[in-house]
């Protein structure tokens, strides 16, 4: 398939984290951009405001008239169901219809590809590099899961020689990708719903891995079984951070690498999984060539990603964080990283579960992560794609939490909830909806 020879590009979910940024690609490279989602958002708003048409009802006569030609490519995220009118339309005319995993492919085959894969940590591992790269004068585009404050958007750069691109494991989506350098952040089990155990997606990760023909372009952390360069943190490793402290809210750190060790340098997000995001990106970007004083500055200049630790209020007297957690490790290193930062401070979380079928897989993982706050406010389960299972609901989640300071309650009885707490660090943590609320909550605490 050409991308040259393509005119009109229309998207079937353009709201989504990573539609959106592929839609903006599109329009940048002077493609016409239109697209359907089911509700408005933020997101969809902006891309509205940059020129694009959208709409919110599946109604072939939405469609706009000038995408009844062949040189349309349409789009399809697998949230989609298999009822919908546009896409059923499209697919009988035989147009040309991919999954956006279809596409990067496509995109990432003439590029020089950096992939980041792994179970946690993706946007802010390819966020940063992304950041490491653009910083550095590289011809890159980054496609990403996540807005970066840096951009304020989920795309950095208009490169046509360099792309880095999240691999994401749901729907085996990663193995449609090209990589030259790609890292694999993690391996713990996941998306149980469509691979069954923790062996399968093991298995396909190490197929993705396979995909990297030279091991030393490819970075695993210490200890995980692939073949790869090792990153890690005060362990032996081909990339070591050492000498860790924190000054005026900043990491400090020096990174030995096969090559020299790197001093004093200077990285603002808290936690160790995002100072492991750092070092994995840093290793990436060092391998391909960037300069070392180009790495620096970058990591020092980084600002985050939106709903990753992302800071709404910090004063003396009050903290509220919003992060997109919704994995029982990630919820941990959410826990680590307040605990650090906030040490002896009663911490009040609020927890909206995503999907279903992840909270039944790791009940009671999560209802270990969640019992360390010290209160709990949960919401109830958001469904995304899914319909009900029998039996699971945030109360069976509840009941198996071993602490005293936790409480149910519905979207309409948060904001009085919060207000009756006196924890001074508050964090909302979710994939749901819950990231449309923040705003609210926030004018609520202010």
């Amino acid at each position: 398939m050409n991308l040259n020879q393509i005119h009109n590009v229309y998207f079937i979910g353009i709201g989504g984290i990573g539609m959106s940024a592929l839609a903006r690609y599109f329009q940048n490279i002077g493609k016409n951009v239109s697209g359907y989602d089911k509700t408005p958002t933020t997101l969809t708003d902006e891309l509205i405001t940059g020129g694009m048409n959208i709409h919110f009802e599946d109604n072939i006569g939405l469609i706009p008239e000038e995408y009844y030609i062949e040189n349309t490519l349409v789009i399809i995220t697998p949230a989609v169901p298999i009822s919908h009118s546009e896409w059923n339309y499209f697919l009988e005319r035989n147009y040309v219809v991919k999954k956006r995993a279809e596409v990067l492919g496509i995109i990432t085959k003439d590029t020089f590809c950096f992939a980041v894969a792994g179970t946690h940590g993706k946007t802010t591992t390819s966020s940063i590099l992304g950041h490491i790269l653009f910083e550095s004068g590289v011809d890159v585009t980054a496609f990403l899961g996540g807005i970066v404050e840096n951009y304020n958007s989920n795309l950095i750069g208009n490169g046509k020689t360099v792309t880095v691109v999240e691999a994401d494991e749901f729907d085996r989506s990663f193995l449609h990708l090209h990589p030259n350098i790609a890292c694999i952040t993690s391996m713990d089990a996941d998306h149980l719903d469509i691979y069954g155990d923790s062996a399968s997606i093991e298995a396909t990760f190490r197929e993705f891995a396979s995909k990297v023909i030279d091991k030393t372009k490819l970075f695993v952390p210490k200890g995980l079984p692939l073949e790869g360069l090792t990153v890690g943190i005060n362990e032996a490793s081909t990339f070591q951070a050492q000498n860790i402290r924190i000054e005026n809210g900043f990491y400090v750190f020096d990174v030995k690498t096969p090559s020299e060790t790197i001093k004093d340098i200077q990285f603002g997000l808290p936690g160790r999984h995002n100072l492991m995001n750092a070092l994995m990106a840093l290793a990436m970007a060092k391998t391909y060539g960037s300069p070392t004083e180009s790495i620096a500055k970058a990591l020092a200049s980084f600002k985050g990603v939106q709903r990753r630790f992302s800071y709404q209020i910090k004063t003396r007297d009050l903290v509220y964080i919003d992060d997109y957690a919704h994995h029982p490790t990630e919820i941990n290193a959410v826990h680590q990283a307040v605990s650090e930062l906030y040490p002896n401070q009663k911490v009040l979380a609020i927890f909206q579960p995503h999907l279903f079928s992840r909270t039944k897989d790791f009940g009671a993982d999560f209802a270990k992560s969640l019992s360390q706050f010290d209160e709990i406010i949960l919401l109830d389960i958001y469904p995304a794609r899914e319909l009900p299972l029998e039996g699971i609901t945030s109360s069976w989640l509840l009941s198996k939490m071993e602490n005293n300071h936790k409480k149910l309650v519905s979207k309409n009885d948060l904001i009085p909830s919060i207000l009756e707490s006196d924890a001074k660090i508050i964090i909302t943590i979710g994939a749901g909806d819950i990231g449309e609320l923040v705003s609210t909550i926030k004018a609520a605490l202010l």
